[in-house]
């Protein structure tokens, strides 16, 4: 088995890909990259650890539900988007392989035997995946959301890339609720915001050397309208962790979109 690579992907607005919008093609870009990623990905992965932006716990958490349900974590969409379904079993025993991991890595962790699967989760491996037929592992961010902890958290994590593991973080490289909200509502297609960010993250993220990669992504929030793109950071720190479980693999850009007014941005390493 090969190593897998480690993904970053934008996960869209709610349950974006599956209903209605205006324009109809606005999602469009990212529901074509999401269903590319297995060709992009390559080999069958054995199972997928997903870091979502949607999971916060004091403590690095590992879901070790061997059946997770979904959980409906947005608000104020249509009815038929609380009754997707996505049957994706857990493993178990790849989640006690993370927690040793992590506690190899004195990283303290904690078990939770019933969380089910964030709409971090669920939405993009429905159309990236849409069998659910590898299992998923979800794996909680830490609450402080400090950047040198989750890159160091991925980096403990990067021997499950040579057990045929996926690591995905799940987020958004511009979460700026606010002017994504203003943007939806004027229908403004013509201003992009984040641009001056998003250059600044690609060349982080795309640096030749590892170490500068990473030490460049610890210090993100002193970029080049970082913390405009980011008011609260946690759906750029799954950037961070899949960025230290990359090793020393380069990262390149797999997809640049402009969607709700914003630059949405995909990473792979490997």
């Amino acid at each position: 088995m090969k190593t897998m690579p480690t993904v970053f992907i934008p996960h869209g607005g709610g349950p974006c890909f599956f209903m209605d919008w205006n324009p109809p093609d606005t999602w469009d870009k990212q529901a074509a990259h999401l269903r590319g990623l297995p060709n992009a990905i390559g080999e069958r992965p054995k199972a997928i650890l997903v870091l979502s932006g949607h999971w916060e716990e004091a403590i690095a958490t590992v879901q070790t539900n061997p059946a997770p349900s979904l959980l409906f974590d947005y608000g104020g969409f249509p009815a038929h988007t609380y009754e997707l379904t996505y049957p994706a079993l857990g493993n178990p025993d790849i989640a006690m392989r993370v927690v040793e991991l992590l506690e190899t890595a004195n990283i303290p962790t904690n078990m939770d035997p019933m969380r089910g699967y964030d709409h971090g989760v669920f939405i993009p491996l429905k159309v990236a995946y849409p069998k659910a037929d590898i299992p998923v592992i979800q794996l909680s961010l830490c609450s402080d959301l400090d950047p040198d902890f989750h890159i160091a958290m991925g980096k403990a994590l990067r021997p499950l890339r040579d057990e045929g593991v996926l690591i995905m973080g799940s987020g958004n490289t511009y979460h700026n609720m606010s002017v994504l909200m203003r943007a939806m509502h004027n229908n403004d297609r013509g201003k992009v915001a984040g641009q001056e960010f998003d250059a600044w993250l690609s060349d982080a993220v795309c640096n030749t050397d590892p170490e500068v990669r990473n030490r460049m992504l610890s210090k993100w929030a002193g970029a080049p309208g970082a913390l405009s793109a980011h008011p609260r950071e946690e759906h750029l720190i799954p950037l961070l962790v899949v960025a230290g479980a990359a090793g020393t693999d380069i990262g390149h850009k797999t997809l640049e979109d402009h969607v709700m007014g914003a630059v949405e941005s995909a990473f792979q390493f490997g």
